[in-house]
């Protein structure tokens, strides 16, 4: 490894993106993300401060990064995001700072988080359904999140999103009716391939309802599709756009196309563990130097190690898709 002054991996992937949870605590429990019992959350002197996360990105702003996601958990029960949303704002060389969220605060959040300066907001929705919604998040909130989406509509982000996890036997129902409703909204649905990060042992790959099939449902139920060219970039979606001009698609294809040789992310977990993938089998312990005193240059060389050791794809040399020791409300979505 060599000690330069931007972030690189072994394999010259430099990564831009930097991924945030700011806790891992939830209002929801939906069964992709968290195990069905025994969670424990961490306690609260364990999570990072904001001016932890903010010192951190600092750091990382001077090594690279240039765009900054706020996930969890749910990012909106951290007590005073908009506070930190301001202060990574304000970081010399992050140039846009996003958010993924349930949307059952963002009624309330939308404006002041916009106020703030947030930018782009992605709402995770995978039904209509209000049966089918409280089966998959054990919390009966769709009417709560769909007014939250129409607030963030009217709240003038730069871009807003949906993103529907796919999951075999659950959603092929569902990929019509939120295209549908995503096209009147004039907003991008994401459908993003089931991932072995429930925290659960229960995923298989007989679960991934993959990108392919998602698109023949769409041409056989709303219409065409055609690929949307998009020279360059790290971006993990695929996109397309509907052939009668109205609406796009974008396919997060993580287990049956990985895109882990354009990779461009670096996670920050809710209690200072830095990650180079989801899948990774290891992390590299952030809040110990935030705490012990550690000088910039140290958290510098931290970073650079955590992104040095990236294994080549899925956080194996190999390429095997093993799932996680951590779900993803650990991680950070």
């Amino acid at each position: 490894m060599t000690d330069t002054a931007s972030l690189a991996d072994s394999f010259g992937r430099a990564p831009t993106d930097l991924r945030i949870s700011v806790t891992d605590r939830c209002n929801f429990r939906c069964d992709y993300c968290m195990p069905s019992e025994g969670v424990q959350f961490r306690p609260h002197e364990a999570i990072l401060t904001f001016e932890e996360i903010e010192r951190l990105v600092r750091t990382a702003a001077g090594l690279g990064i240039r765009k900054v996601r706020l996930t969890g958990g749910e990012p909106l029960v951290r007590k005073g995001i908009c506070r930190l949303v301001e202060m990574l704002v304000a970081v010399p060389g992050i140039e846009e700072v996003a958010m993924t969220t349930n949307g059952a605060l963002l009624a309330d959040y939308a404006g002041p988080l916009a106020a703030a300066g947030l930018r782009r907001l992605n709402v995770s929705l995978d039904t209509l359904r209000r049966d089918r919604f409280l089966e998959i998040s054990h919390c009966d909130e769709l009417p709560r999140v769909l007014e939250g989406i129409a607030a963030a509509c009217r709240a003038g982000f730069r871009q807003v999103k949906l993103n529907t996890v796919a999951v075999r036997g659950r959603t092929e129902t569902e990929v019509a009716p939120l295209a549908q409703f995503a096209r009147e909204l004039g907003v991008e649905l994401r459908f993003i391939e089931f991932m072995p990060a429930d925290g659960g042992d229960r995923w298989t790959s007989r679960q991934v309802l993959p990108g392919n099939e998602i698109l023949e449902i769409l041409a056989r139920e709303i219409g065409p599709l055609e690929p949307v060219l998009e020279p360059g970039g790290n971006a993990p979606a695929v996109r397309y756009r509907f052939a009668d001009g109205r609406g796009s698609i974008g396919l997060i294809r993580s287990v049956s196309h990985p895109f882990c040789d354009r990779c461009g992310r670096l996670r920050l977990t809710a209690e200072g563990s830095l990650r180079n993938c989801i899948f990774a089998g290891r992390s590299w312990d952030a809040r110990a130097l935030l705490r012990g005193g550690a000088t910039d240059g140290q958290l510098a060389g931290l970073l650079r190690q955590a992104v040095w050791a990236k294994k080549r794809q899925h956080g194996s040399d190999n390429g095997e898709l093993v799932p996680t020791d951590r779900a993803m409300h650990q991680i950070g979505g």
